[in-house]
C-alpha cells in the first residue's frame, strides 16, 4: 500500500516564523509519515506534530538543545516499504556529499538531511538518494521556502517533489480537522 511522505527540516520556530505554513499543515494531515531533519528549535512543535502526524521521524539538528536532544536522536534510521531510510540534519559540505554519506550510511536507501536550507535530490554512485527538503520558514539565499513529499511503494520511492511555498504564509497554528 503506498505510503505518503512528508519531508521537512529546519523549521527554526519561532525564529523564523511563529508557526509552519497553512500549506505544510494541510500535508501533515494527509501524510502516513512526516519527516524532520532537524532545526526544530522549539519543543512546541515537536509536541504538536507528534500529536497531529499520523506516525513522525524526527533528529536534533545543531540549533536543537536540552529537551529536543533528549528526545530525539542524532540519526534516525526506519524502514517504510522496505526502503531503508536515514535522517540526519548535517551532512557536511557539498563537495563530496555523495561519497562521503554513501560510506557512512552505506545501510541505507535514501538520506533525508536539512541544516543548509538548499534543496536537494541527488543519487551517489552506490545508489543512495539525498534530500533535503529546504526549509519552510526560512529561505536564507534561496528563491522560495519549500519542502518536500514523495511516495514510498513496494520498495521504491517515486512522486519526490518539491514544493515552493508563496512568500509569508506562515500564521497561527491551525487545529486537526
Amino acid at each position: 500500500m503506498p505510503t505518503r511522505l512528508l519531508l521537512i527540516a529546519d523549521t527554526h520556530l519561532p525564529k523564523r516564523a511563529r508557526d509552519l505554513p497553512v500549506q505544510v499543515w494541510d500535508e501533515v494531515e494527509t501524510a502516513d509519515v512526516v519527516v524532520h531533519a532537524g532545526d526544530w528549535v522549539d519543543v512546541r512543535l515537536l509536541d504538536e506534530l507528534e500529536d497531529r502526524a499520523a506516525r513522525l521521524v524526527g533528529v536534533f539538528g545543531n540549533n536543537d538543545h536540552g529537551e529536543l536532544r533528549e528526545r530525539l536522536p542524532e540519526v534516525a534510521r526506519v524502514e517504510i516499504e522496505r526502503i531503508r531510510f536515514g535522517v540526519v540534519h548535517e551532512t557536511g559540505q557539498a563537495k563530496g556529499r555523495e561519497e562521503r554519506c554513501s560510506a557512512a550510511y552505506d545501510d541505507l536507501d535514501v538520506l533525508v538531511f536539512g541544516h543548509s536550507h538548499i534543496p536537494w535530490d541527488t543519487t551517489s554512485a552506490t545508489g543512495l538518494r539525498l534530500l533535503n527538503p529546504g526549509s519552510p520558514t526560512d529561505r536564507r539565499r534561496q528563491p522560495h521556502c519549500t519542502y518536500m513529499t514523495a511516495v514510498a511503494e513496494d520498495g521504491v520511492l517515486r512522486d519526490v517533489t518539491l514544493h515552493r511555498l508563496p512568500p509569508r504564509e506562515t500564521g497561527p497554528s491551525r487545529e486537526p480537522a
